[in-house]
């Protein structure tokens, strides 16, 4: 990367600063234990505890009040963070059905990344027979990079599955 975007300093290399996984539960304002399954499956996936996220408005057509729980999330850094994503890249996405890689156009314009999953039992710690119900996750790679072309080249030479056809 150092000869292709011309960087002048060993510093300046585009890095992963963190990962974000976000599961929302709409669901959990009817049943309150669908964020004691997500809490759990959440954390066998990640090896560290979420953080449930609570409404920070109440909307009536939604039956949504405020500070009720509706999400559980985990940010993973350093060890954790490179432990989570060579078990995505290697183990996880491969699992998916009819997986052709992810798409390139998910960057935000400063070089992260945004992955929607649509079910958790994808991962290898997760028991499906154990899944009460099958919920999607958001995950976001943060990166140190400045353009979606930095960021789309360091996650390439990581093992990212790109699709070749863009």
């Amino acid at each position: 990367m150092i000869k292709e975007f011309g960087y002048k300093n060993l510093m300046q290399v585009p890095r992963l600063n963190k990962i974000t996984i976000n599961v929302g539960l709409g669901e959990a304002t009817q049943n309150a234990k669908a964020i004691d399954s997500a809490l759990i499956d959440i954390t066998a996936i990640t090896g560290q505890k979420p953080v449930v996220t609570k409404s920070k408005k109440a909307i009536a057509n939604f039956k949504l009040r405020e500070n009720l729980p509706i999400g559980v999330m985990v940010t993973l850094r350093r060890d954790r963070m490179y432990e989570f994503l060579d078990r995505l890249i290697h183990t996880a996405l491969p699992r998916v059905r009819d997986f052709k890689g992810i798409s390139e156009k998910s960057f935000d314009g400063r070089g992260n990344y945004s992955l929607g999953l649509r079910e958790q039992i994808i991962f290898p710690e997760i028991q499906a027979d154990k899944v009460d119900k099958s919920r999607g996750m958001t995950i976001t790679i943060a990166t140190s990079a400045n353009t979606d072309q930095e960021g789309r080249t360091l996650l390439r030479l990581m093992g990212m599955p790109f699709t070749s056809a863009s």
